[in-house]
C-alpha cells in the first residue's frame, strides 16, 4: 500500500483498456475509480433520450441544469457504476448509439465546463483514479502519476468488436473499425481539450500485454511516486 494517497490521471484513445486499467488500479490500491467517459456517455444518453438539440447553446445549457451525475459502488462487484440523475445506467450507456455521439457531445464547451468541474470536485479527496482523454492535461494537470495509453489500431478494433458484439451479434467488424476512426479523428481535433499525452505522462503500450502485465507495471509507476 502506497504511503500517501495521490491522484492517478488515465488518458488515451479509445478502447486502449483505460477504464480496465483504472478499475484494476483503483481495486489493488483501495482507492476510488471514476470512469469520465461514462460520465460523458451518461450526459449524451440524456441529450437522446430528451431530444435536445446539441448545435441549440440555448438547449444545451438548459439541459445540463437538469442532469445530476454521481458514482455508487455495485454491492456484488465493488465497482463504482454511474447514476444519471437517480438511475443507473451503467450498462445503457454501452450501446453503439451512444458510442457514436458521444465524442460529437463531449466536443461542446459546455458540456466540457460541466463535466471538468463535477470531476474536480470528485478528485478533491485524492486516492483516486481516473480515466478519459483530458485528465492529465485539463482536469487534473498537477496529478502525481500521468499515464497514456496506447495500443496498435488493429488491436483496439478487436477488443471494441468483441466487447460490442457481445450485445450485439448483428454488429460488423467494419463499423467498429468506423466508429474509432471517427472517435479518434474528434477526440484529438477538438478545440476544447483535444485528446493528447501530457508531457510529464509515462506512456503504456497494451497492444501486447495481459490485463496482469499492465497492472504489474502501472503500479510499479505508482509505487515510484509514492
Amino acid at each position: 500500500m502506497p504511503v500517501k494517497k495521490i491522484i492517478i490521471a488515465i488518458d488515451g484513445w479509445s478502447s486502449c483498456g483505460k477504464s480496465t486499467l483504472a478499475r484494476q488500479m483503483a481495486k489493488a490500491l483501495q482507492y476510488t475509480y471514476i470512469d469520465s467517459g461514462a460520465m460523458y456517455r451518461a450526459i449524451t444518453l440524456y441529450f437522446l433520450r430528451n431530444i435536445i438539440d446539441w448545435t441549440d447553446e440555448n438547449q444545451v445549457y438548459e439541459a445540463l441544469k437538469n442532469i445530476e451525475l454521481d458514482f455508487s459502488a455495485n454491492e456484488n462487484t465493488g465497482v463504482a457504476e454511474i447514476y444519471l440523475n437517480g438511475e443507473n445506467v451503467e450498462y445503457v450507456i454501452r450501446d453503439l448509439i451512444i458510442a457514436e455521439k458521444v465524442s460529437e457531445i463531449a466536443a461542446i464547451k459546455a458540456v466540457r465546463i460541466f463535466a471538468v468541474e463535477q470531476q474536480r470536485k470528485m478528485g478533491a479527496r485524492k486516492g483516486i483514479v481516473m480515466d478519459g482523454r483530458d485528465i492529465g492535461t485539463v482536469v487534473f494537470p498537477d496529478a502525481e502519476l500521468k499515464i497514456f495509453m496506447t495500443a496498435d489500431n488493429a488491436v483496439r478494433v478487436e477488443r471494441r468488436f468483441k466487447e460490442l458484439y457481445a450485445q450485439n451479434p448483428n454488429i460488423t467488424i467494419e463499423e467498429v473499425k468506423n466508429n474509432l476512426e471517427m472517435r479518434d479523428y474528434i477526440d484529438s481535433h477538438r478545440e476544447i481539450s483535444p485528446l493528447r499525452k501530457a508531457e510529464d505522462a509515462v506512456v503504456l503500450d497494451n497492444s501486447n500485454l495481459t490485463q496482469e502485465q499492465q497492472l504489474e507495471i502501472a503500479l510499479r509507476y505508482v509505487k515510484e511516486k509514492t
